[in-house]
């Protein structure tokens, strides 16, 4: 069984930290979505990014819009620079289209991540100072055991 994660990383490598975290418990390849040109051989597939303006990085959306349709598992992970409070909307839309390409995303995990790109937050030096941190990173490793156990794997 091969994994793949395809991760958008722009600015302080967060959502890389934590796409690192999951595969390494997934044994799984970490690509790029520009570096894709096959994805039948493998078995779960990983999309996620930063939160910009509420949504993952549009490059993901158009990978996802040249993907055949397919029945594979999926899960949706990212970084953000805002609480909580919007937390279950934020893979909305990925989730939208995964599903019209007949993915079954089986899993979601989100957590801080530094952020200091708006204007406001740069006044202040940032948001989410050290984040994701040490404990951020193990909640990543057991929800990658998560998804393996969701597929039968231990």
């Amino acid at each position: 069984m091969k994994n793949l994660i395809v991760c958008v990383s722009k600015y302080y490598g967060n959502t890389l930290k934590i796409a690192q975290a999951i595969a390494s418990t997934l044994e799984a390849e970490v690509k790029k979505p520009d570096e894709i040109t096959h994805i039948a051989d493998y078995s779960l597939i990983g999309f996620g990014s930063g939160i910009y303006f509420a949504k993952h990085d549009p490059s993901l959306f158009e990978l996802v819009e040249k993907l055949p349709k397919t029945d594979k598992n999926a899960f949706i992970f990212s970084t953000r620079g805002r609480n909580s409070l919007f937390e279950k909307t934020y893979h909305k839309f990925l989730r939208e289209k995964l599903n019209q390409k007949g993915y079954n995303v089986i899993g979601e995990f989100s957590c801080r991540a530094f952020s200091d790109y708006y204007k406001i937050f740069k006044l202040f030096g940032g948001v989410n100072k050290g984040h994701p941190n040490q404990k951020e990173l193990e909640k990543a490793k057991i929800f990658a055991l998560q998804l393996l156990e969701k597929q039968g794997i231990k």
